[in-house]
């Protein structure tokens, strides 16, 4: 049987690996963005000198032909999912038995620029080619703007002042990424951003553009403000890559429409990762999860329903990791932008460094329903684990120096936690538990699952 699978990021990768482990069967993967795959999360480490390309490719380039997957580097224009074939843009044809579409997404056009390919000094930073175009101008580019907040629009905001390019950074929310971080989150990346001298100017947003030469020069905002500017950075958002579907017969909805078992409306063909729509998330999970680890999951659970071996997706409690310049941050479960009625949080915030802990509870029985932190550290099994449980403040609280994983010696806050607890509903909480590895392996064995 030849499996085909179109796109080489970490969902079809993983989808690949796990076919090989778990058959015999030829497996064809096709991507036009780059001969190998690599961690696109790193591309930014790559312009800011920490990283070599090379030092990205998580596997050796004989790792391809060691496990007889077959690269082609070229893009698929149309799929006939009838008579089972693929047409390349090269001009050739491909058959497939079952076909993977793990595509991914490609950058949300603006309407002052639709196509920013027309215009030198404009783009994304989403492909190995965005990269490339940027370091081929970077010496040219001593002002920036980047339009659009969000992790893409931050990292490119960084990789530019790493160079010590001039950046202004246009976000049309009126504090950073509040359609996801709580008020108080939102409102200390928001500082924190500004004091790396970063032109960071909430409510505001592009309006349009002047172009010399095909060459960007200038960007004017809805406030009218004119900034000259040689490179223009576009962060808006993603949408999935699948306007080569059109005609295809292929269901589609904002990406392409999956069951469970991510299999969409031909039985032999799947979708996974960015460009797979769930028909019928989780409660509690959104349809099109652009995350590298849910990308992941479903490319281990599409390897099994391939071969044959029905398997459901169930990504588990929502989490998520990120970085605002020098402030981490995690999320564990539900932590809404806005809380609502039925919900409450229990919110401590550092008073001079950019650190906090939030933990959203249910306000009729306390049972703890999410942790959101931002330069504190905590382990996703022991958080998980409280989540799963149900269980309460009062139950999560004195244990929870157990989720710390900050380094040995770095200060804890969490006793601090417990007090504003205590203050706020007149209680006496104490922390009974003290970080480690050794004290978490403990706790586990209590349960049974060591």
């Amino acid at each position: 049987m030849r499996i085909v699978i179109i796109g080489n990021g970490i969902s079809g990768v993983t989808a690949a690996r796990h076919i090989r482990k778990l058959s015999d069967h030829e497996i064809i993967m096709i991507s036009e963005e780059g001969e190998y795959f690599f961690s696109r999360t790193a591309l930014m480490y790559i312009y800011m000198g920490h990283m070599r390309k090379e030092d990205t490719m998580p596997y050796e380039p004989y790792f391809w032909k060691k496990n007889r997957i077959q690269l082609i580097q070229d893009r698929v224009t149309k799929v006939d999912p009838e008579k089972q074939i693929l047409s390349l843009k090269k001009g050739e044809s491909l058959a497939f038995d079952k076909l993977i579409l793990a595509t991914g997404s490609t950058p949300r056009p603006h309407p002052a620029i639709p196509d920013m390919s027309a215009v030198k000094g404009v783009s994304g930073m989403y492909h190995i080619q965005d990269l490339e175009g940027l370091e081929k101008i970077s010496s040219e580019v001593k002002r920036a703007v980047v339009v659009g907040g969000g992790l893409i629009g931050i990292e490119l905001a960084e990789m530019l002042h790493s160079r010590g390019t001039k950046v202004t950074l246009l976000v049309r929310e009126n504090s950073y990424w509040n359609m996801v971080l709580p008020p108080e989150e939102s409102n200390m990346v928001t500082e924190h951003i500004k004091s790396h001298h970063i032109d960071l100017q909430c409510s505001t947003e592009m309006a349009d553009f002047t172009i010399e030469n095909s060459q960007i020069k200038q960007v004017n905002t809805n406030k009218g403000e004119q900034i000259p500017c040689q490179y223009l950075g576009m962060s808006i958002g993603v949408i999935a890559n699948i306007a080569f579907l059109k005609d295809s017969g292929i269901e589609t909805d904002r990406a392409i429409l999956v069951n469970n078992n991510l299999q969409t409306n031909y039985k032999n063909i799947y979708a996974i990762g960015d460009s797979a729509q769930l028909k019928t998330p989780n409660p509690g999970r959104r349809n099109i999860e652009a995350v590298w680890y849910t990308g992941k999951m479903m490319g281990e659970v599409v390897a099994h329903n391939v071969i044959g071996e029905s398997i459901t997706y169930d990504p588990g409690i929502w989490f998520n990791s990120a970085k605002f310049m020098d402030i981490e941050y995690q999320v564990y479960g539900t932590v809404p932008a806005k809380m609502p009625e039925e919900f409450d949080s229990l919110y401590w915030q550092h008073p001079t460094l950019d650190k906090s802990i939030r933990i959203v509870y249910k306000k009729e029985n306390e049972e703890v329903i999410g942790f959101n932190l931002m330069g504190i550290r905590y382990r996703h099994e022991v958080c998980e684990r409280w989540l799963k449980a149900k269980n309460t403040l009062s139950e999560v609280l004195p244990r929870l120096p157990l989720a710390n994983f900050d380094p040995e010696f770095s200060k804890v806050f969490e006793a601090d936690l417990v007090s504003q607890y205590n203050k706020k509903f007149g209680k006496s909480l104490q922390v009974k538990e003290s970080r480690g590895l050794s004290n978490v392996i403990n706790y586990f064995k209590s349960f049974g699952n060591i």
